[in-house]
């Protein structure tokens, strides 16, 4: 694709095009024993290490998942907050080929671009909740998007771990959604990486050194439902091949229920035991 295509946006607010939705007041409308049930917002940063400021967008990112480290100006009454950070591939060709950006990425967020009905592709775009978007270094956008997203109770689902061979992993999911599902939602399971550094020798960011966390490596379905009674339970198992340098102690994993419009309607974090 030719570069004209994609933005690299400097600050702001983006001008695109924001959806709306009917679930918009979800969370207002539930009860206070619900409310204190509820899930995390998920934040997913679409970025890359060859888009000048992707960097900033990222350490905002990362600032919001850490409200006892922040101002109280940014963090206060917000939102627990999960992030997924998907390393696109379309800056590739500018002088750095980013280590983490994968063209599976870059469909997902093409994905975004025609359920929210966007204009074109860019970074750093944040989407919050799979409903609403904006640019990831306009921090006081990000904030309230973060705050107006919203929430659903989280799954109740259970874990265990095996290796069928060194170079996989599988995890075997089992529990309720805690949710009633009527039309099909998809189950997606994301593995994320945190603590990651890479010296940069080329391209807009060259000579800087970038730190990057909840980089996704690997995402799969794990498993469609329909038609669910929130208490019915469902099992699902999920293999995937890992990646060099995989290291289970900076590894996460987040689970996450997503409909056809690719609206987040509940999110579960797991973390990877360090001796898988």
């Amino acid at each position: 694709m030719a570069a004209r295509f994609f933005t690299c946006f400097s600050g702001g607010r983006s001008r695109l095009r924001r959806s709306s939705s009917p679930d918009a007041n979800a969370t207002a409308d539930l009860t206070a024993e619900e409310q204190r049930r509820l899930g995390p917002v998920l934040l997913e940063l679409f970025s890359s290490q060859g888009c000048a400021t992707s960097p900033d967008a990222e350490a905002i990112a990362t600032r919001l998942t850490r409200p006892d480290k922040d101002s109280e100006s940014v963090s206060g009454n917000l939102p627990p907050v999960v992030v997924l950070a998907f390393h696109v591939d379309y800056w590739d060709y500018n002088g750095w080929k980013d280590p983490f950006g994968s063209s599976a990425w870059s469909v997902r967020q093409k994905a975004y671009v025609e359920a929210l009905r966007l204009d074109t592709l860019f970074t750093p775009q944040v989407v919050i909740g799979g409903r609403t978007e904006c640019v990831g270094t306009d921090l006081d956008k990000v904030v309230e998007t973060v705050r107006s997203a919203p929430r659903f109770t989280s799954p109740a689902m259970q874990v265990t771990f095996q290796r069928p061979t060194p170079e996989t992993l599988q995890a075997t999911f089992t529990g309720k959604l805690n949710m009633k599902i009527e039309a099909s939602v998809d189950i997606m399971v994301a593995y994320y990486e945190n603590g990651l550094v890479t010296d940069i020798t080329n391209g807009v960011n060259n000579g800087r050194v970038l730190p990057n966390d909840h980089v996704v490596r690997r995402m799969e379905k794990a498993i469609s439902v329909s038609d669910l009674a929130p208490k019915k339970a469902i099992s699902a198992t999920v293999q995937v091949q890992l990646w060099d340098g995989f290291n289970p102690a900076k590894t996460g994993i987040l689970l996450f229920v997503q409909n056809s419009a690719l609206q987040v309607l509940g999110v579960q974090q797991f973390k990877l035991p360090e001796t898988v």
